[in-house]
């Protein structure tokens, strides 16, 4: 699997044409950072209306999908249009049109551990000044973006410790933030290819295109890239390589690029 440097990446934004190669787009998209700007307070992580209103056209005429690592009903609310598909928690939670409703991935063994460490790291870190501890269904996050520098060190050591209590969870990594999540073998591009065969996607005339800007949409990157079709496009920039083939700036190039691919595919 071939990795880059973000800033090695062509941009995505003026070559439609070229990467969809005459072929109808399926879009996969992330929320935090891809369809709303990263925020302080990830509950005011808000939907633009130039951003829904693209979402809703694009829907209209191609199969869309939100894959992110927030509770499935959290992100499908934050984005309120019911033409989508939406997989939560990493994809261990989806649904979408037509009444479709299912949790693969088999997190739900994982419960009471995930419910076990979340007391533990509530208690242990209580008195860390600006830390939030979410617990969403599948997953808890740990999020130290308004944590003071000389704390930082004490919450990644608790968030091990508490690791290496439960053998059921293991470690995400995400933009000033750490996951424990179901130690079981899915995560976005497992949840990306099952929706693909779901959805009778896998046909030589569908592109699909997955956007995402976190280390976690890695997964769907690096599932695309082996499956020899598709193609990632990551959002800014992280700190690792990418497996992604091209690159939009920020949050305003993706919806520049999502209207023009709605453009295109009409």
């Amino acid at each position: 699997m071939q990795k880059y440097e973000a800033t090695e990446l062509p941009s995505a934004l003026n070559k439609i044409d070229q990467l969809l190669e005459g072929k109808k787009p399926a879009v996969f998209l992330d929320y935090d950072g891809c369809l709303s700007p990263i925020v302080q307070d990830p509950n005011k992580a808000f939907l633009s209306e130039a951003m829904k209103t693209t979402l809703r056209q694009l829907a209209d005429v191609c199969s869309v999908a939100v894959v992110s690592g927030r509770d499935r009903a959290d992100v499908e609310k934050l984005v309120g249009l019911d033409n989508l598909y939406f997989a939560g928690s990493h994809g261990f939670d989806i649904t979408g049109p037509g009444g479709m409703q299912t949790e693969p991935g088999d997190a739900s063994r994982a419960l009471p551990a995930l419910d076990k460490a979340a007391e533990t790291l509530h208690e242990r870190l209580q008195d860390v000044a600006g830390v939030v501890v979410e617990r969403k269904r599948y997953a808890i996050a740990v999020h130290y973006r308004n944590v003071t520098d000389n704390q930082i060190e004490r919450v990644k050591v608790t968030v091990d410790d508490v690791l290496h209590e439960h053998e059921e969870l293991k470690k995400g990594l995400g933009k000033k933030i750490i996951e424990l999540k179901p130690n079981m073998d899915w995560h976005k591009g497992k949840a990306v290819l099952w929706l693909m065969n779901e959805l009778d996607l896998n046909k030589p005339e569908i592109m699909p295109i997955y956007i995402g800007d976190d280390i976690t949409d890695e997964d769907a990157f690096a599932s695309l890239q082996e499956q020899k079709y598709g193609l990632g496009i990551l959002v800014g920039e992280h700190d690792d390589k990418t497996a992604a083939t091209y690159r939009l700036e920020d949050v305003d190039e993706v919806r520049q690029f999502l209207e023009k691919l709605t453009q295109t595919v009409k």
